[in-house]
């Protein structure tokens, strides 16, 4: 099962970005997003994949909800 995060693009070169989350960083394809995203997005990543471009509130929910999941947050 793969699960699909929210995670802030750091930089982009050619149809690659690299992106972070909690200080992790991974590769990406831009390849099945149109339009493409930019420098401090975040985007929604899925099996190596950038598969959506999200508002920066909605991932602070998303990531807040995993803190809470791993017991980091009551």
């Amino acid at each position: 099962m793969c699960l699909a995060v929210p995670m802030q693009v750091i930089s982009i070169e050619n149809n690659v970005a690299t992106v972070e989350l909690a200080g992790a960083r991974r590769t990406a394809g831009l390849d099945i997003i149109d339009p493409k995203p930019q420098v401090g997005d975040y985007v929604i990543v899925h099996a190596g994949f950038v598969i959506n471009i999200i508002d920066e509130n909605e991932a602070r929910i998303v990531l807040d909800d995993f803190k809470i999941m791993r017991g980091e947050k009551s």
